[in-house]
């Protein structure tokens, strides 16, 4: 393969048949590796708001908490974290400005379970259970409202309408009413920053004149718990009344919509691969062409067709993989380089870095598909050319 041929050109092209399969397969396990960067950091933070597990009910919006099982759930070994919550959609007023929230009414448990401190851009979360009128803000939230921690001078209007009440003659009279103060804002992603209020269960209860009512149960389950297992165990527990689903169920779309951008932006660069390919078929049709002579010297001594076209053959092969290994070692070095140093920034994101994540899977696959390609790019010259000119 390194020996010099009567025309340079072949040389040449060998090389920038390697280069091509090279750069390819470089940039299979870079994109591969962002996916999963991007992948684990969706999850992330998703898992910052959303459980492990959500129980809540098939039929209506609440249900009493009185009824439902708390006791039979905690004593499962694989539950780490049981929180109850209350969620109604709110019109928020600050001082002249005025938005519609998703206010969710939560336990303390929430805050441990989804480890929402670490995502406060301002103030905190606190937890004092004497001050049950705190509420913590999505950034978007406080963005419309133009509500700044730092700067903050006026109680938060909450206003919902009363259930099943009609419209009476005292102006307002059909909508519940109550002001609460903001003790920080957090920011996840803008699913939930433009969307959520949080407070105190019992405040937003009274709030909705909801008492001892509850939208969902959200359950955190041990590290390395089976989720599905605990999912099955938990329907049992409670019933064909309720539902129980996974964050993964939750948010099936996100997740659905990353893996397949993934495998598609595969399948694309794979087809480039093949397209690069052609270069190992322009290379060993010249050299067989340029080899004649060659091949009637060893077959003066001996060797058959079969033996020649080993020979053709496996420089095709070495072309291919000479490219695929220095390929995958460049793109791992890139990434490392990323994971170690982070020179792709994001500015303005939830994180600081851009996401990389190497996975050995990523190599086996894209190992496969570099050599499937460099199989049929080394036998089709070979197979057919070398009864043309051989």
């Amino acid at each position: 393969m390194i020996s010099k041929k009567s025309h340079n050109v072949i040389n040449i092209i060998s090389w920038i048949s390697v280069t091509g399969i090279a750069v390819g397969t470089m940039a299979l396990i870079i994109v591969l590796s962002a996916f999963n960067g991007l992948e684990t950091l969706v999850e992330d933070l998703y898992a910052s708001f959303d459980p492990d597990l959500k129980i809540t009910v098939v039929e209506g919006k609440t249900f009493n908490s009185a009824d439902f099982p708390k006791d039979k759930i905690l004593a499962l070994d694989a539950v780490e974290f049981y929180n109850a919550a209350l969620e109604e959609v709110t019109l928020v007023k600050y001082n002249d400005k005025q938005t519609v929230a998703t206010i969710k009414g939560v336990e303390n448990s929430f805050y441990q379970m989804s480890g929402l401190d670490s995502l406060m851009i301002e103030g905190s979360i606190n937890n004092n259970p004497e001050n049950k009128n705190n509420v913590i803000l999505g950034w978007g939230i406080a963005n419309q409202l133009g509500l700044y921690i730092s700067d903050y001078s006026f109680p938060i209007g909450l206003i919902v309408p009363k259930k099943g009440t009609k419209k009476g003659f005292t102006p307002g009279s059909e909508f519940n009413r109550k002001t609460a103060d903001a003790s920080g804002v957090f920011s996840v992603n803008p699913d939930f920053d433009t969307k959520y209020v949080l407070g105190n269960l019992e405040f937003v209860q009274s709030l909705l004149q909801q008492k001892n009512r509850l939208s969902s149960v959200e359950i955190g389950v041990k590290k390395n718990a089976d989720w599905i297992g605990v999912k099955n165990e938990l329907q049992k527990i409670v019933g064909n009344k309720y539902k129980v689903q996974t964050r993964y169920e939750l948010n099936e779309l996100v997740f659905k919509t990353n893996k397949t951008e993934k495998w598609i932006t595969f399948l694309i660069l794979a087809f480039i691969l093949v397209i690069a390919s052609f270069n190992i078929i322009g290379s060993l049709t010249m050299l067989i062409i340029d080899k004649q002579k060659d091949v009637w010297i060893l077959k003066t001594m001996g060797a058959n067709n079969g033996v020649i076209r080993k020979i053709f053959f496996a420089e095709g092969m070495l072309i291919n993989l000479l490219g695929a290994v220095s390929g995958m070692v460049i793109g791992a070095f890139i990434c490392w380089v990323q994971i170690q140093f982070g020179l792709l920034r994001l500015n303005g994101g939830v994180v600081e870095f851009y996401p990389i994540e190497l996975n050995i899977l990523d190599f086996v696959n894209v190992s496969i598909i570099v050599i499937i390609i460099g199989l049929i790019a080394s036998w089709y010259p070979v197979q057919v050319l070398t009864k043309k000119y051989l």
